[in-house]
């Protein structure tokens, strides 16, 4: 049970509209349904039902509304009580540049407005060089793609990206292939074998035996997609590639590829429990929240979410 589904649950019966409750909290409709589904699915009884002026709660949500207002207002006042004890100090946070262009801002943002006493070192670099700043304690946490360096880290899944192919406006071929298989052949600029998501794609291609057609590795994703758009080659890549391309529509197509195993899985990591100072734990919770966020408003596209904090 989260807080947000006690949240979206009681916003729905005030408002007595899924939609309405979905526009009041800034999140898509299929959100609200989806966690209220899961809520009702795990105790096993309907709280809600569709009367004649709108939604209403069940004689089930009648009685649960009381103690979920309940919990509600404590959470509330111990989320008071943490930002009232001004939290301080200097958290190094690393993020791979797909997963920056996505999530630095708002996340920058979010801890500004909610912590402001702590300082953050934002660092933006390949995954595998992220990964060994954690074990060296360069970092305090880091969005990464496997835990494989891991060396006494906390670990905790976030989500899975699933990864799209993407060509310049004008490149052929038209329409883009959806399965690997069809890509064979077409010239592709990819990163280096130490990026985490070339693992991804080589384990993909050697499984289809297919030997693709790289014309240029890149670890620079500003390189890569100017290379994309210029029509020297498709890449593939999660949405978030597409972050900061402001005029993606004019200049780049894209279309999600259907092969199974081709999904990128982020892990919120970060060193172990007892290493974090509590300016650490806040920063890794707002992380956690403010994907959460991205994902429920549609500002995070093309992923699965696993395991996000209530917010």
């Amino acid at each position: 049970m989260e807080l947000r589904q006690l949240r979206y649950l009681l916003r729905t019966i005030e408002l007595g509209s899924i939609s309405q409750a979905a526009l009041d909290l800034g999140v898509a409709q299929s959100a609200v349904s989806l966690q209220i589904q899961k809520l009702e699915s795990e105790l096993s009884t309907r709280l809600l039902e569709r009367g004649p002026h709108g939604i209403l709660p069940t004689e089930a949500g009648l009685a649960f509304i009381a103690h979920a207002q309940l919990s509600l207002r404590h959470a509330d006042e111990a989320a008071s009580a943490a930002r009232q004890a001004r939290l301080s100090g200097v958290v190094s946070v690393g993020l791979a540049p797909t997963t920056a262009g996505v999530l630095g801002m708002p996340l920058m943002e979010a801890m500004h407005r909610q912590y402001p006493d702590i300082r953050i070192r934002l660092v933006e670099a390949m995954s595998g060089h992220l990964g060994q700043m954690l074990n060296s304690r360069e970092l305090d946490i880091a969005v990464l793609f496997d835990g494989h360096q891991a060396r006494r880290w906390s670990i905790q899944p976030m989500l899975d990206e699933r990864l799209f192919v993407i060509a310049g406006a004008d490149t052929p071929p038209a329409p883009l292939p959806t399965r690997l298989g069809a890509l064979n052949g077409l010239p592709l600029v990819l990163p280096t074998p130490r990026h985490g998501l070339r693992r991804v794609l080589d384990n993909a291609f050697n499984a289809l035996g297919i030997t693709p057609n790289v014309i240029a590795e890149v670890d620079s994703l500003y390189v890569l997609m100017d290379m994309v758009r210029n029509g020297l080659g498709a890449s593939v890549q999660p949405w978030a590639a597409l972050a900061r391309q402001p005029d993606a529509d004019a200049c780049l197509r894209w279309c999600e590829l259907e092969d199974d195993g081709t999904a990128r899985r982020n892990l919120v990591c970060s060193l172990s429990e007892d290493e974090l100072s509590p300016a650490a734990i806040a920063t890794r919770s707002t992380l956690q929240r403010t994907v959460g966020q991205l994902v429920d408003s549609g500002r995070w596209r093309g992923v699965t979410a696993l395991h996000l904090e209530s917010r």
